[in-house]
């Protein structure tokens, strides 16, 4: 159970779902463990797909949008988009699925913790019914995403027989069904990470306590209201008693590309931290912190500390409740060279090491020391070999993991799951990982110009004023915040 982080969201929206890290866990379970999941593939997933959109646009325009093609171009986004939006909104087709029981993995992207408690598939078709989809060059995306996610996995059969049943309802049917032996709770990310969607910090007040995503008005939790709503959830969760809980810690927000670090003279880092924090489509050299939002260093230096406030409550809550703390922060600041370039802590695993150099596509990646060169930076590819050059690590949404990202993650869950006695028939497939991570195998052409890609998919040109209303990055950036309503 959880949020995005659990359901394997990438690349701005949850289409292969067998690729989550608890999906990895299970895989290596062996063949005979069953793990069921819902599917989000039609129309490459839900809110959108960047990977799949510049794709589609290489295919017709190349390795590069020229200036000439930029308004055609803009023309055929929007036409896919439109079916998408489309799709997701009810309008081709039932969404509904013929799924009996609850699904194993409860995860919904977008939820915070008191949502796993509050959130069923009744309040949300009600919700969506309130709030009918609009169709305009300012709605590109389909509206209530997170809504229709979460109808989608907690009754995917539609049906009133679950129709009131949140997250943790639909988990405790699985643990009086036969029972759970290891459960994953993944949540607390969007407590805070609307700081950095948004780029502004509201903190919490007792209004937004145990109350519905769209009625709360801040983008940072305190750190004392955090705990109250992870003991609400933890009692919950240790009531059922299940032989083994498994809870992250939460990595510092400031650390994914969603977020662009920029010095006030280009220097490099000191101290871990940057001067300001702009969006990850804006160049050092084009930021200007009176024209572009931003946060600053400060601000970022709190974010960080409200993080380690946070993670010191899961560590003594789950020591209350007997669970076992996995430290996912502690590697994804490891893996953050740019930011913390003396961490010693090696967060890449031998075997994931020689499943580069094994696989032709990515042996380059591996240098002659040993190290991947795999980073927490955004994706770029070299000029002339159009290979990876940096990043690897979170997808093109700049906020969550590729595939290898979450494979690494998997790979941190099953060490502490090992810790704690559980089996595993097969080890770790990190062929199969580095195999269905095509970012880094099969990189997309127009990712050659990264700078102009990013520009067109920001639409801060005329084909902006033509098709979109609204830049589509910030749009989906915005549907990641725990403050919904956009300014």
């Amino acid at each position: 159970m959880g949020d995005s982080m659990a359901q394997g969201f990438k690349n701005g929206g949850i289409y292969r779902t067998d690729l989550s890290f608890p999906a990895m866990i299970a895989r290596s379970m062996g063949e005979s463990v069953q793990f069921d999941q819902p599917s989000f593939s039609a129309q490459a997933g839900i809110p959108i797909n960047i990977e799949v959109l510049i794709r589609g646009l290489a295919e017709k325009y190349g390795d590069a949008i020229s200036l000439r093609h930029s308004v055609p171009a803009a023309r055929e986004m929007y036409r896919t988009l439109s079916r998408i939006k489309s799709y997701w909104d009810g309008q081709l087709k039932s969404l509904s699925v013929d799924q009996p029981y609850p699904y194993h993995n409860q995860a919904v992207w977008g939820f915070s913790i008191s949502d796993t408690m509050l959130i069923n598939e009744l309040y949300s078709r009600n919700h969506i019914k309130n709030n009918r989809p609009k169709y305009s060059v300012f709605n590109v995306l389909p509206d209530n995403a997170m809504y229709t996610t979460a109808r989608l996995v907690l009754n995917p059969s539609l049906n009133t027989g679950y129709e009131n049943n949140t997250m943790l309802n639909n988990v405790e049917l699985l643990q009086a069904d036969g029972g759970i032996e290891n459960l994953i709770v993944c949540i607390g990310h969007n407590n805070i990470v609307g700081s950095v969607t948004k780029l502004r910090i509201v903190f919490s007040d007792s209004d937004d306590l145990h109350n519905y995503y769209a009625d709360r008005k801040c983008t940072v939790f305190r750190p004392e209201h955090f705990k109250e709503e992870l003991r609400r959830l933890y009692t919950k969760v240790a009531g059922m008693n299940v032989k083994n809980v498994f809870v992250p810690t939460i990595p510092y927000v400031t650390i994914p590309p969603a977020i662009r670090g920029v010095n006030k003279n280009g220097a490099s880092s000191t101290g871990g931290y940057f001067d300001y924090y702009a969006r990850f489509w804006i160049w050092d050299e084009d930021f200007d912190p009176i024209k572009h939002p931003h946060l600053t260093k400060d601000d970022a230096i709190l974010l960080d500390q409200i993080v380690d406030q946070y993670n010191e409550i899961i560590r003594r809550l789950a020591g209350e409740f007997d669970f076992c703390v996995v430290p996912v922060a502690k590697y994804v600041k490891a893996a953050a060279r740019r930011r913390h370039p003396k961490q010693q802590i090696e967060p890449y695993p031998a075997d994931f090491i020689r499943a580069l150099q094994r696989n032709p596509k990515t042996g380059y990646l591996v240098n002659k020391d040993g190290h991947p060169r795999i980073s927490t930076d955004y994706l770029r590819l070299d000029d002339t070999t159009g290979k990876l050059d940096r990043g690897g690590i979170f997808s093109l949404d700049g906020l969550h993991p590729t595939t290898i990202g979450y494979g690494l993650i998997a790979n941190m869950y099953r060490m502490s799951m090992e810790k704690r006695g559980v089996k595993f028939e097969n080890s770790f497939d990190w062929d199969f990982v580095i195999e269905n991570e095509t970012l880094v195998t099969d990189p997309p052409p127009l990712m050659h110009d990264l700078r102009n890609l990013l520009r067109f998919l920001a639409m801060t040109g005329q084909e902006r004023l033509t098709f979109f209303g609204k830049n589509i990055l910030e749009l989906l950036l915005e549907t990641f915040s725990a403050r919904p309503e956009i300014d």
